[in-house]
């Protein structure tokens, strides 16, 4: 049966990259993306396709450089950060405000690019920026007095690093992510170099960057693999702090790097995050907190996948989950009805590529194998598509029961929406089986008895632990950062990210997970 769908003019990719040409007209060749370091944007690098996952057509290509030009391109970012962290404050503030307001003139073509590029939905492609911008904001009107204590809240007047920050990021929120990192480690002081991820992304950073450096912004954006850039994005000398967001596999090999440098550094990294369920009958209000918990196809740090549940609640928790997860809306993130300009409203899209969609139905099909039971298994013939799409970046949302050890999505994150529930009879066995991952970002305990909730929030290893409500990545004054394998190095958000790329008293122990100590806000 024929869809009736299509993708809106304005929102068509020819139509959107000939916008982005014209926002940062320096920025590309054509369809091809240049590298913006040494001061300008160069054509250096060997092409290479993107592809989309929306349908798997080409979008354009990405120029990669090679090591030699990305250890030049560090010498050139560490001589302007000499020259940035002696700009005042105030004037580091009107530039990076600058470079906020013409993200703010370019947030609808910004968003669109993310729903090409990644997949994302309009709905959280606008949301993305949005949060990135306005997270800025709130640097911009509070970083005097972030700049003015030390981690201990001693007074004390901060400094730039040695060297300029580079960024390693994932693909899946290039802006609230990535772009407002930058954004606060240049309001305070310090030149940033960023690596785009090859898996998707460069076009909106493309266009964000261009708008920084036309601000006056002192940044440099590469494309390039990990394993070539690595000995200049993460050893080299001239390099003041480190901040990468990624798997634990990527996130360990960065680690292993940075061993013998004595560098300041962020790694955020995986965790399966967790929902507890113990004597608790709020199933209305759980189900709101599980239907947006689909968002994006669960392709965030943050999102839940597995439920602990206790065997005497499995039936009351299925009857609220099981209704969330068979009317979850995905499919093409741009198709609209044929009379109709509004850009739909999905829970999610694709994955980020087909081989990540083929990795993970066969993380499904060995769990099974392993003799896991399929409480549901969605159709792709429940996505809203275009005629003759092709769908191999889809999947549609699947829920497990009691994985074996056996199994990778036992212990691992699956990064899309695939969840898992096990049954438990004891406090105990809840605690060891939402421990499964050694450490997480956040967790969850759902229980009628907030008291008990909390004695058994102790003794999850999750960053932030949420009773009755889910935890996020949090924006402003609140913290973020994680426990175990999870997390390495200083934590971030509010002050702590500013503390996390300055220099403060000698005697300063920054808030983190290190090897020989760790210190936790209060979260």
């Amino acid at each position: 049966m024929a869809s009736g769908l299509r993708v809106p003019q304005f929102a068509q990719w020819s139509d959107l990259l000939e916008r982005a040409a014209k926002t940062a007209p320096s920025a590309f060749s054509g369809d091809r993306l240049r590298n913006l370091h040494e001061g300008g944007w160069q054509d250096s690098g060997e092409p290479s396709a993107l592809v989309t996952p929306v349908d798997q057509t080409g979008l354009g290509y990405l120029s990669k450089v090679d090591e030699r030009t990305a250890l030049a391109a560090v010498g050139y970012a560490h001589e302007q950060h000499g020259q940035w962290a002696g700009v005042p404050l105030a004037e580091r503030r009107a530039r990076v405000a600058a470079a906020v307001e013409a993200m703010t003139a370019a947030r609808d073509d910004l968003a669109l690019l993310l729903a090409w590029e990644i997949g994302k939905p309009w709905r959280l492609a606008c949301a993305d920026v949005d949060r990135a911008l306005d997270g800025v904001r709130w640097y911009l009107d509070n970083i005097e007095r972030m700049l003015a204590t030390d981690a201990d809240g001693r007074p004390f007047q901060r400094c730039p690093l040695p060297g300029p920050v580079s960024n390693i990021a994932s693909w899946n929120y290039p802006m609230s992510v990535l772009v407002h990192a930058e954004l606060v480690q240049l309001l305070a002081g310090n030149a940033v170099v960023a690596k785009t991820p090859t898996q998707g992304g460069a076009f909106c950073l493309t266009v964000a960057h261009a708008l920084m450096h036309d601000a006056g912004l002192p940044v440099t954006l590469l494309s390039g693999d990990g394993s070539t850039l690595s000995s200049a994005l993460v050893r080299s000398a001239e390099i003041g702090a480190l901040a990468f967001v990624g798997g634990r596999d990527n996130g360990g090999k960065v680690a292993a790097q940075l061993v013998d440098t004595g560098k300041r550094h962020m790694l955020e990294q995986e965790g399966l995050n967790c929902w507890g369920i113990w004597e608790f009958s709020d199933w209305d209000g759980l189900a709101t907190h599980l239907r947006k918990g689909f968002e994006y196809a669960k392709q965030r740090c943050t999102a839940y996948p597995r439920f602990v549940v206790q065997r005497k609640l499995v039936d009351q928790f299925l009857a609220a989950y099981l209704p969330v997860v068979t009317s979850a809306r995905f499919g093409h993130p741009l198709a609209t009805a044929a009379d109709d300009e509004e850009l739909p409203q999905l829970d999610f899209g694709p994955l980020i590529s087909a081989a990540k969609a083929a990795e993970l139905r066969t993380k499904v099909d060995e769990a099974l194998g392993h003799g896991a039971i399929p409480l549901y298994r969605g159709s792709l013939a429940k996505g809203r598509f275009l005629d003759g799409q092709d769908t191999s970046a889809y999947v549609a949302p699947t829920t497990l029961l009691a994985p074996a050890g056996a199994s990778r999505l036992m212990h691992e994150e699956p990064f899309g929406p695939v969840d898992t529930i096990v049954v438990v009879d004891t406090q105990a066995e809840l605690l060891a089986q939402m421990n499964a991952s050694n450490g997480a970002l956040v967790a969850s305990i759902a229980s009628d008895d907030e008291e008990l909730a909390g004695r058994l929030a102790e003794h999850v290893q999750a960053f932030k632990v949420g009773v009755n409500k889910p935890r996020s990545r949090g924006d402003r004054e609140e913290p973020f950062g994680g426990r175990g394998g999870s997390w390495k190095g200083a934590f971030v958000g509010g002050v702590h990210l500013v503390h996390a790329v300055t220099q403060g008293p000698q005697d300063e122990l920054l808030y983190g997970n290190f090897p020989n100590y760790n210190r936790y806000p209060d979260v």
